[in-house]
């Protein structure tokens, strides 16, 4: 059954089968979006499976030519091989295009916006494509925003916790596959190291996930840092409009399902205290500050809802001026589907 029409927009989801498009399609019908015609696209093995969408159904389509005929959007969730190649296509077929890969965030003409941070920069878009930041960048700059906006960061140092959900599905059935496995196991799992045949690799992780954590996100890049922490620093800079910032970051992953949580020290341009920090962020746009700062919120808390949630707010002991938070989000919802759902609306105005 075609879904009920609720508005005007044509509308192309590509890599909807996966945990983000998904996660698009259910926020797409939640924050009624105006949509007249949607258009599912998934891998040639998924042709023909049925979506759900709002009151009714969506067949998934394969990418080919012609396939973004006529659509005023298309939202992009695939790997970055693929989103290089088809982007520019719907964008060239005259949609507007949202690409959650990271095939075009730092392309001096394309904007990468966090919809509560910087929306202004989608006005301009001369190749009629913009893009979201990495899921772990997302959450933390929601949180850093009005802090940047008020006192300007020097720099800071980032320690990430990120969900086996960052990699997909696959992440989480290896994380479920490793629990059952170990499962009554801990009498082993507590001399695994003087043990060693516990210590196996799996397919996504070169060493197990569950129970253990890995302080290894992404591949290794230039000066031993991964591709994710890089990520965080050169996307930071960029939707904050700082290039000077000074940013360190190590990027772990950690057996939890969905949330990506992180630790941040902040060193600003002139000093700053606990009780402004807290009043910067009370009302801040996309953020949810837990307890006044003195709460301890957690992935599973940011779980399934939109707000990036922040605690541990205090003072920097061993730096007059600077301080330390603790910030976590859904890194599927606010991290990915629905900041390029934020984006869509954008367009439209």
């Amino acid at each position: 059954m075609s879904p009920r029409v609720r508005g005007d927009v044509r509308v192309g989801v590509v890599g909807a089968t996966g945990l983000v498009g998904a996660e698009m399609l259910r926020i797409l019908d939640e924050r009624a979006f105006p949509v007249g015609e949607l258009r599912a696209y998934a891998s040639p093995r998924r042709e023909g499976r049925k979506l759900p969408f709002g009151d009714g159904e969506v067949a998934c389509q394969v990418l080919r030519e012609g396939c973004f005929d006529a659509l005023d959007l298309v939202i992009v969730d695939v790997d970055d091989p693929l989103a290089l190649e088809w982007a520019p296509v719907a964008a060239a077929a005259g949609a507007k295009v949202v690409d959650n890969s990271a095939a075009f965030r730092m392309d001096s003409d394309v904007p990468l916006v966090v919809a509560e941070v910087n929306p202004e920069d989608m006005q301009s878009m001369p190749r009629n494509i913009a893009s979201c930041p990495n899921c772990t960048t997302m959450v933390l700059v929601t949180a850093l925003a009005p802090l940047q906006r008020a006192a300007g960061i020097d720099r800071m140092v980032v320690s990430t916790y990120q969900s086996v959900s960052g990699a997909g599905q696959v992440g989480m059935h290896e994380l479920d596959g490793q629990w059952a496995k170990y499962d009554g196991q801990s009498e082993r799992l507590r001399r695994a190291g003087a043990l060693g045949d516990v210590i196996e690799p799996g397919e996504v992780w070169s060493k197990p996930i569950a129970g253990n954590v890995i302080p290894l996100a992404g591949s290794v890049k230039e000066a031993g840092y991964t591709s994710e922490e890089w990520k965080l620093v050169r996307e930071s800079r960029k939707i904050l409009h700082d290039d000077a910032m000074r940013v360190s970051a190590t990027c772990v992953r950690v057996p939890v399902y969905v949330g990506h949580a992180m630790t941040a020290n902040l060193q600003f341009h002139r000093a700053v205290s606990r009780d402004e920090v807290v009043e910067l962020l009370r009302d801040a746009p996309g953020v949810t500050l837990v307890d006044d700062g003195k709460g301890f919120p957690t992935p599973l808390e940011s779980a399934g809802i939109d707000p990036v949630l922040v605690g541990r707010v205090r003072e920097d002991a061993s730096h007059p001026g600077a301080i330390d938070l603790w910030v976590t989000g859904d890194n599927l919802r606010k991290g990915a589907a629905l900041n390029a759902v934020q984006m869509a609306e954008l367009l439209l105005h």
